[in-house]
């Protein structure tokens, strides 16, 4: 969940500019605005609608009442409970996705042209009059809590635990969002019922469709599904006053394998040296076995199955992270290599080659590929969220060619620190100086 804005942002990246895909925005008679992308060759329909906020709204001594509450929208609605809903749904053909991450709660439906009416009105019950009745509360309360103590257990989940308390602090990033053992169980149904009120608002609405729909009609539809929710959500939080964690943190735990998280200070999408860094980012540890860490730590010395690093540009945040796993006796020396090749690229930049690989991988080697209507409706809304111009999938190939090897090189030298880069291992790792130790 915590890397939900760096996989946006790479996919959107990837994308290949195809000028068939005609994006409109429409505005509903009750003024709710919309992306929408016509495609009458199928009939059926894919909505993909995002509330802002998402589990970041939970309140104080709540944390996650809207992971539950967000469980809890098809469990049942209006006068129907979870299994007449789910036979609902089944009979008209329509499918009904509910998520959230620290950012946004989202919801993807996709439905045929002919059900178009019935499916908007099963779906408006489950965003509008959800029951919370007790028994599917304790259902999802019983598969919360078995994820929790799931992750208690994971080397990789206690890691990105650590990191987010040390990264954020305070702020509703610092702590996952599913809650902890004790907050899940002391939740009630009025906590939930307000855990809906501050999350299911007209003011904080992204909305993207695509299929068999005119823009006369995805108004109107829009107004019937959305149009009664409240005006108002609650209160955004503010944004997180991002610590970087001096050093590194050791997190005991009996594993053969230690699993590293490694944090730096990030970038906002909306600045002008994004591509720059994204380019940059994708040469040191990008996701391509040609990146300069999978190169270094895993090719030529073996000390893991994989590196990566990754641009993680949230709502509230900005951070640059990375993660690596290997032995107790080898995690020590896997880091030095990371931490070599992170003063590398801030001293010296990037090759004219590791640019040109770079420019291509993003740009065409691995795309993504418009492949169905409720992918390009979830890339429609990710657009919007991160206030990209409508214009942005024509557009971002020439802003990834007009990256220049000088302005990789600025951008290393300004927003790499190899000294502030911070580390969390949680293993058993020989030989590493911790400056805190912790148990799990």
């Amino acid at each position: 969940m915590r890397l939900f804005y760096a996989i946006v942002l790479t996919v959107l990246a990837a994308l290949p500019a195809r000028a068939e895909v005609d994006i409109q925005e429409v505005t509903s008679p009750g003024g709710i605005t919309a992306w929408l992308v016509e495609e009458h060759s199928i009939p059926f329909v894919a909505l993909d609608v995002r509330f802002r906020g998402g589990a970041s709204l939970d309140a104080p001594e709540k944390r996650g009442a809207i992971n539950l509450m967000t469980g809890l929208l098809e469990e049942g609605a209006g006068d129907m409970d979870a299994r007449d809903f789910a036979r609902a749904a089944e009979g008209l053909a329509s499918s009904f996705r509910f998520s959230v991450d620290d950012d946004a709660l989202s919801v993807s439906s996709r439905f045929l042209t002919e059900n178009q009416d019935a499916s908007i009105a099963l779906l408006k019950q489950a965003l509008q009059t959800p029951r919370f009745d007790p028994d599917a509360i304790e259902r999802v309360r019983g598969q919360v809590l078995s994820g929790i103590r799931s992750s208690a257990k994971d080397p990789n989940d206690i890691a990105r635990k650590k990191m987010d308390e040390l990264l954020y602090g305070d702020h509703p990033y610092g702590s996952p969002l599913s809650g902890t053992e004790e907050t899940v169980t002391a939740l009630t149904r009025d906590d939930l019922v307000a855990a809906h009120k501050a999350v299911l608002a007209r003011d904080r609405i992204f909305i993207g469709a695509v299929g068999d729909i005119t823009p006369e009609e995805l108004g109107l539809m829009l107004d019937e599904l959305l149009g009664d929710l409240p005006e108002t959500g609650a209160p955004l939080p503010p944004q997180a006053e991002v610590s970087i964690p001096s050093g590194t943190t050791v997190v005991d735990f009996p594993t053969p394998q230690s699993v590293a998280i490694f944090a730096q200070k990030g970038i906002s999408q909306k600045d002008d040296d994004f591509f720059a860094a994204t380019v940059l980012n994708q040469v040191l540890g990008g996701g391509s076995f040609e990146s300069r860490l999978m190169t270094e730590v895993r090719e030529k010395r073996g000390l893991t199955y994989g590196v990566y690093s990754y641009l993680v540009p949230m709502d509230l945040a900005e951070t640059w992270q990375g993660s690596v796993s290997s032995a107790n006796d080898r995690i020590g020396q896997a880091m030095d290599v990371i931490k070599d090749e992170w003063a590398k690229a801030a001293a010296e930049g990037v090759t004219q080659q590791e640019l040109d690989d770079a420019k291509t991988y993003i740009t065409g080697s691995y795309p993504l590929r418009f492949d169905g209507n409720q992918t390009i409706a979830s890339i429609l809304v990710g657009m919007q969220m991160i206030d990209l111009p409508i214009d942005y999938i024509a557009t971002r190939n020439d802003k990834v060619e007009a990256v220049t090897l000088d302005d990789v090189k600025r951008v290393a030298d300004d927003l790499l620190d190899p000294d502030g880069l911070a580390f969390v291992v949680v293993g058993q790792p020989e030989g590493i100086e911790a400056t805190a130790q912790e148990s799990e």
